[in-house]
């Protein structure tokens, strides 16, 4: 297993968290957590990384204890890209993307660390704006440079909180199509924290459902994004449709009871979520 979650539990001074949250990713999986706002998605990502200390548990990284190695090898295994954007510290995009390669140096950078970086620009369509200030960047055009600053550290494991959330339609389709295949071509391991069911319902090897700090449910997407189990975390009445081939779920309304006036049309919903599929 490349990714082990054991037992975590998490509380912001006495309010827990996260409690006896369990999980695995093996090599060329992508993991999505979804839940409702506040349900400890983005503490969960900051736990694996060590930017906070669970309470209980172990967090593993190719059977490794990740509270036992230095800061430089967790950097070396894990590569985070955060929720928010990136500060307006005049760096160019450049330069942002050289400092993933920090933790495979000592001394200064080489050739191949540059190469690296130029690779991961062309490859995130950067590479144009490779000489702006991330200060003159747009909100997706900053979220894209974070990725590439993680893609540059050539980590084992990808940690992505929203990777679309800054991003219009067309780039959040690049980038998903993106992270899955560098996953699968390079055997890594993706966990993200996803809000568009859709979307993790497409490009997801497993979903974790967090509800209150907890594992809902847990599994392969289709069995776990099923319409049970949405109205339970989310309290949405949904309803799945595979009109065209790829299930996709439609919300009809949050009371829990049907209604003329309430239930979106599907029709409508149906052609906008179809560029999803």
């Amino acid at each position: 297993m490349r990714l082990e979650i054991k037992d975590i539990q998490f509380n912001y001074g006495s309010v827990p968290v996260l409690e006896d949250i369990s999980l695995g990713i093996k090599g060329g999986e992508v993991l999505s957590l979804v839940g409702p706002n506040g349900s400890g998605k983005t503490t969960l990502l900051k736990c694996i990384n060590r930017i906070l200390k669970p309470k209980r548990g172990t967090i593993l990284v190719e059977g490794k204890d990740v509270t036992r190695v230095g800061l430089k090898e967790l950097a070396r295994s894990l590569g985070y890209v955060p929720q928010s954007a990136l500060s307006s510290f005049p760096l160019t995009v450049y330069d942002t993307v050289l400092l993933g390669r920090k933790p495979h140096v000592n001394w200064k950078l080489g050739e191949r660390d540059k190469g690296i970086a130029f690779g991961v620009l062309r490859l995130m369509e950067l590479d144009d704006m490779a000489l702006r200030l991330v200060s003159e960047l747009s909100g997706g055009e900053k979220q894209k440079v974070l990725m590439a600053r993680a893609l540059a550290q050539e980590p084992q494991v990808l940690l992505l909180d929203e990777p679309t959330s800054n991003l219009d339609l067309r780039h959040q389709l690049e980038v998903l199509h993106l992270i899955v295949d560098m996953v699968k071509e390079r055997g890594l391991s993706a966990v993200m924290a996803m809000h568009d069911l859709n979307l993790a319902l497409r490009f997801s090897s497993k979903i974790a459902m967090v509800k209150g700090g907890k594992i809902y449910a847990a599994g392969e997407p289709r069995a776990v994004l099923n319409s049970g189990n949405i109205r339970e975390v989310y309290g949405v009445e949904t309803t799945i449709s595979s009109d065209s081939g790829r299930p996709y779920i439609i919300p009809l309304t949050s009371t829990g009871k049907t209604s003329r006036t309430k239930v979106v049309s599907k029709r409508m919903i149906r052609e906008d979520l179809t560029l999803y599929v």
